[in-house]
């Protein structure tokens, strides 16, 4: 379940834009599968994979103790992210057969207790790189997304959110500067991927400061890329591109014209006329595996 709503959300966070009409084959019926694997995921707690540093024998518990709102899902980010795909699913479609319980699933999860403790957790000894960036950006994301929606039920959830909100920025702000080098791989860690998420927010919200750190940020890290070797991708685990996750970063950076200058350094061999072949899809040798089902260039 875990790999399809990590796949689910890669493709909706391209699929389904905000503000605009969805795509003609993104209707209500496709959208109601997408919520079903997301309502049978959030409060679903076992099997559970969690990264989670142990203090002293208080520290053993099972996750609905230790982060009571995204307990489900696998790990920790899924959990986040799956939330992330009923706010967005229920501001398209707000009238679907899924709205409500959709709504009551996000109203069980975030409450102002679970999200306190979800803060308590996030600042103990020994956590400092938990969830870093993966699941930080995604709960940002979260949190761009409620902050988007005209509806008193999300200034509620996104008021119950702040604790974890403010210290994930806390958090990422001071991480930021010290990461010397990015990270290129085309799992979690990528350092792409993350900034992306995070200037959208950013920039939702109005944070100028932020912005300028996630933007400065990416330009330290790419600008001067060249060659991206996009022949070798995907490798055996990946999710995201790197080549590709990167260059999604910097078109949110640079202007038009500087943009379309840096791209063609980066990605020499992207066609110049339209072509449907030049970039194959990796189809997953074995779903049931949770290191091969999402493997995807």
């Amino acid at each position: 379940m875990k790999n399809v709503i990590g796949l689910v959300l890669l493709l909706l966070s391209v699929a389904v834009g905000v503000g605009t009409a969805a795509s003609p084959s993104f209707d209500e019926k496709a959208a109601e599968r997408f919520a079903k694997l997301a309502l049978a995921c959030v409060h679903k707690e076992y099997p559970n994979k969690i990264s989670h540093v142990l203090n002293s024998d208080a520290d053993v518990a099972p996750p609905r103790k230790l982060t009571p709102a995204f307990c489900g899902c696998y790990d920790w980010h899924s959990s986040v992210h799956g939330h992330w795909l009923l706010v967005r699913l229920l501001r398209t479609f707000p009238d679907a057969s899924f709205a409500k319980p959709a709504r009551d699933a996000l109203r069980k999860s975030l409450t102002a207790e679970n999200l306190k403790q979800e803060a308590v957790y996030f600042r103990g000894k020994g956590r400092a790189s938990f969830e870093r960036p993966y699941g930080l950006a995604w709960l940002l994301q979260l949190c761009a997304e409620l902050r988007e929606w005209d509806d008193e039920q999300s200034r509620e959830m996104l008021a119950n959110l702040k604790p974890l909100e403010d210290a994930a920025v806390e958090r990422l702000t001071k991480w930021l500067p010290k990461l010397s080098h990015p990270v290129r791989i085309g799992e979690h860690d990528q350092t792409a991927f993350g900034l992306g998420l995070m200037l959208d927010y950013a920039r939702g919200k109005g944070d100028g400061s932020f912005t300028k750190l996630v933007s400065d940020s990416a330009r330290k890290f790419f600008l001067a890329d060249k060659n991206c070797p996009l022949s070798y991708e995907p490798s055996g685990e990946d999710f995201l591109s790197p080549c590709l996750a990167e260059a999604d970063v910097m078109r949110r950076v640079l202007s038009q014209d500087q943009f379309a200058k840096w791209l063609m350094d980066f990605l020499p061999q992207i066609p110049i006329k339209a072509t449907a072949d030049w970039l194959p899809v990796t189809v997953s040798p074995d779903p049931s595996d949770p290191k091969l089902a999402i493997s995807m260039d």
